[in-house]
């Protein structure tokens, strides 16, 4: 049989897809990218804010279309599978399938019961962790994968579904992950970046106290890594052992990204944010102190209930004083299930629109001012791919995660091949991304 897989939402999600589709692997399917192509299609659906749940909707609708030709089995997995259910298989009969966030290592039994014409829905407690193997078919590229650390999250900021539809916090073991970076590696994985709801509290159910520098360490020892790169860590969570961990391993690349959402202490505190201005600067100043070159990354929420035209401004001013080396704004989505959906004064689309855009016209001023910095700075990078028309290849130093972030475009009549890692000299910039030249001979 011939599957087609559609993976929605964040690179977790997409952690979650690429073990699902190494169980069909193991289990002799076949991919393809085709619709016309396949006998089964799974959707792996996010729910997170509107426009996700929305594309997650279309998507289902459009593969429900080829139920109608020679599609055998429609299966949904994921958040809107988990938070939908019921929904999913009144209004759309063309499922066949549900997978809850916890039920994914079910997709081979899935597929085989929706052939046989069988509904087949599995939800399990959301509170578990799958155990599918190590069996991963790594979908970015080969040469850098997501390592999920830990499911779920604890913080219940209010204006977030994450909780009811992934449970509680629960690291993954640590030997387990070790054997899934060395396999990872084995495949020729040269960077790790290492996702969870949050990163940060690593560890701290399963022995007692933050050991995500612990961590860190034991995968620095696999000898064919170059890059380890860590996101999602709440500011509240850093601690003295990762910040030195980042400074002294030379694996770890100098980039922290940091949920941070807003600058006004009224509105953190209606969002459940367990930091103020104050704390946040402070936070800010000590990493930028202890590791000189680091590279920060953050996202706010504009337009969140209640927020005033005086408390945009404090958002304003302390994205213009903090210069974040990266940063996206997300206009706030009222989702149903929180306490922040509940709140007075919502605020009109038009009106969070704006202010995003205002902060993203700041963003963009402060980034290309840090790019016009780096002019004749020699980086080391890792090639991602080639752009026949405009003859140039493609590249990421540390300092940009993939998908989010800047790109390097490098002139050069060299062959490269995605994954390598070179030397480029920065020639000109653009405000997110700079041009270079290829510094010294390749190295694999």
């Amino acid at each position: 049989m011939n599957i087609l897989f559609i993976s929605l939402g964040c690179d977790k999600n997409l952690s979650d897809s690429e073990e699902m589709l190494g169980l069909l692997a193991k289990e002799g399917y076949k991919l393809t990218d085709f619709e016309e192509e396949a006998d089964a299609v799974i959707v792996n659906t996010c729910c997170f804010i509107k426009d996700a749940k929305e594309e997650s909707i279309n998507t289902i609708l459009e593969m429900a279309e080829y139920k109608k030709q020679n599609l055998k089995a429609l299966i949904v997995t994921g958040c809107m599978a988990q938070r939908y259910k019921d929904e999913i298989l009144d209004e759309i009969p063309e499922v066949d399938a549900i997978l809850g966030t916890s039920s994914y290592g079910d997709i081979v039994n899935a597929i085989k019961s929706a052939v046989e014409g069988n509904k087949y829905v599995e939800l399990s407690d959301i509170n578990l962790l799958p155990d599918v193997g190590d069996d991963r078919l790594v979908t970015t590229g080969g040469h850098y994968a997501y390592l999920k650390i830990a499911e779920g999250c604890d913080k219940n900021c209010t204006y977030c579904i994450i909780p009811s539809l992934r449970g509680r916090y629960r690291s993954i073991p640590m030997e387990k992950l070790i054997d899934k970076a060395k396999n990872l590696v084995a495949k020729g994985v040269k960077e790790l970046i290492l996702v969870a709801q949050e990163t940060t509290l690593y560890g701290t159910d399963l022995y007692g106290k933050k050991s995500l520098h612990i961590l860190v360490e034991e995968l620095a020892k696999i000898e064919d890594l170059k890059w380890i790169r860590i996101l999602y860590c709440y500011p509240e969570e850093i601690y003295k052992e990762l910040i030195d961990t980042i400074k002294n391993e030379d694996k770890v690349c100098k980039y922290l990204d940091l949920p941070i959402q807003h600058g006004s202490d009224k509105v953190l505190k209606r969002m459940g944010r367990r930091t103020n201005s104050k704390q946040l600067r402070n936070i800010i100043e000590t990493l930028r102190k202890e590791i000189p070159d680091i590279v920060l990354r953050t996202t706010l929420i504009s337009g969140f209930p209640g927020e005033t035209d005086e408390d945009f401004q404090e958002l304003y001013r302390f994205v213009n004083e903090m210069e974040f080396d990266k940063l996206g704004v997300f206009t706030y989505s009222k989702e149903e299930g929180t306490s922040a959906a509940k709140m007075d004064n919502q605020i009109a689309e038009e009106l969070k629109e704006q202010r995003r855009d205002e902060l993203m016209e700041l963003q963009q001023e402060i980034s290309l001012d840090k790019n016009e910095e780096k002019i004749g700075n020699i980086v080391e990078t890792m090639v991602e791919g080639y752009i026949p028309d405009d003859r140039v290849y493609v590249a990421r130093s540390y300092g940009d995660a993939p998908k989010v972030d800047g790109l390097i475009f490098i002139d050069t009549n060299k062959n490269l091949e995605s994954g390598d890692m070179v030397k480029v000299r920065i020639t000109k910039c653009m405000e997110y991304d700079l041009m270079g030249e290829l510094e010294d001979e390749l190295t694999k």
